[in-house]
């Protein structure tokens, strides 16, 4: 193999060159990210960065000098806009082909957005620190917000714009917050939080438009007719797998680039990240949007590249810090599975829980108890009957 390319300058890109060099790859090396900036981290802006507790500089992966030890020829701030898996070439959005021996996807996630009110001023999509920092200028003019999605990014933000002092409505057309990654009862605990913290929380209901004057947003229309106003929007309803590059290319492409359990998508192509699908050894098909298991697969991903066929079967990780909340979960959680609280108590603020699917322990979840989780991770990698759960001391 004589010449990489690692498309996508993120976390899971960087890693996947790092990985590469690591394990002893000499050849070639060119990484492409469409985005102007130096790798940095992601999970700090809708938190750190957005809440002006953090420079940009503090969210950068690796220092000037460690990049060029990669010794890679670098492509930013051009996306690439098709690639021919047969015949082995990148096309960048200049024109440019590159020609290679090894390819490594690692471009992430795009934002949903809605149907309508893109076009008006105050309405923000949070992905990238350009995002990031419109944001936060926007929310230092503002006094309403209102945060389309109470996922991740909306509860997070939620907590950051009422720690700042501004009003904020968070809508969403599901029972409760996050309630498709955590279930029903930790869906109802989030909402518990937010109101508490002075959020209205407006779940159960659609929205239908947003409304404006002059070119800038002045609310939210909801599916009942009822009116939020705000002078500042986050659309904050999930992401796609940014595939759309991909029209074409001889890749399968559903939920994401699909990948077979060693992460590669076809000869000489791997992926990693929010855009790679991958067929867990253990659960089977998945796509992930967390940090961890960027850095996870593009390891894994790389090394597979490079020939040495190692199954990709992690303990997924993830965090969302909301308030003075940390919630940790390792595995599998979400509202089609069974939930239990195995130590501590809601009420005190600090628990900790498991999920199963009715015969083994799928997942594991702590609220302010991290030395519990990583005790209950046991379960989770040795699939613990879910019944011995109800007895056994955790």
């Amino acid at each position: 193999m004589e010449h990489v390319i690692v498309v996508g300058a993120s976390a899971a890109g960087l890693t996947a060159a790092e990985a590469l060099r690591r394990e002893g790859y000499a050849g070639e090396l060119t990484i492409v990210g469409e985005e102007r900036h130096s790798p940095y981290d992601r999970p700090p802006l809708s938190k750190q960065i957005l809440r002006g507790a953090w420079d940009k500089e503090r969210i950068v992966l690796r220092s000037d000098e460690l990049l060029a030890d990669l010794n890679a020829a670098w492509i930013l701030g051009t996306a690439a806009s098709a690639l021919d898996a047969l015949g082995r070439k990148v096309t960048l959005a200049d024109g440019r082909v590159l020609a290679y021996d090894g390819l490594v996807i690692a471009t992430g996630a795009t934002p949903r957005r809605l149907p309508f009110g893109h076009d008006l001023a105050g309405v923000h999509l949070l992905r990238t620190l350009d995002d990031t920092l419109a944001l936060r200028d926007g929310l230092r003019q503002a006094r309403t917000v209102a945060i389309v999605g109470a996922g991740f990014l909306g509860a997070e933000v939620a907590a950051v714009a009422r720690e700042l002092g501004l009003a904020v409505t968070m809508i969403d057309p599901l029972p409760a917050p996050m309630i498709r990654q955590f279930g029903a009862e930790m869906g109802s605990l989030l909402a518990q939080l937010h109101r508490g913290h002075g959020v209205d929380v407006r779940c159960g209901i659609a929205v239908s438009a947003l409304t404006g004057d002059e070119g800038r947003v002045t609310g939210v229309e909801l599916a009942d007719g009822s009116q939020v106003p705000a002078d500042l929007v986050l659309v904050a309803v999930g992401a796609t797998p940014a595939t759309g590059w991909l029209a074409g290319s001889g890749l399968v492409i559903g939920d994401g680039v699909e990948c077979d359990q060693y992460c590669v998508a076809a000869p000489g192509v791997v992926a990693a990240g929010d855009v790679a699908s991958w067929d867990h050894p253990g659960v089977g098909r998945r796509r992930l949007e967390h940090r961890m298991n960027a850095t996870e697969q593009a390891t894994a991903a790389a090394k597979n590249l490079l020939g040495q066929s190692i199954p990709f079967e992690p303990v997924s990780y993830f965090w969302t810090d909301q308030y003075d909340v940390k919630i940790q979960v390792y595995g599998r959680s979400g509202d089609d599975l069974d939930f239990r609280i195995v130590a501590g108590d809601p009420a005190d603020g600090r628990f900790a829980a498991l999920y199963g699917d009715g015969e083994r322990v799928t997942g594991a979840l702590a609220w302010n108890l991290p030395r519990q989780a990583r005790v209950l991770r046991e379960h989770v990698a040795r699939r613990t009957p879910w019944s011995s759960t109800e007895t056994e001391s955790l």
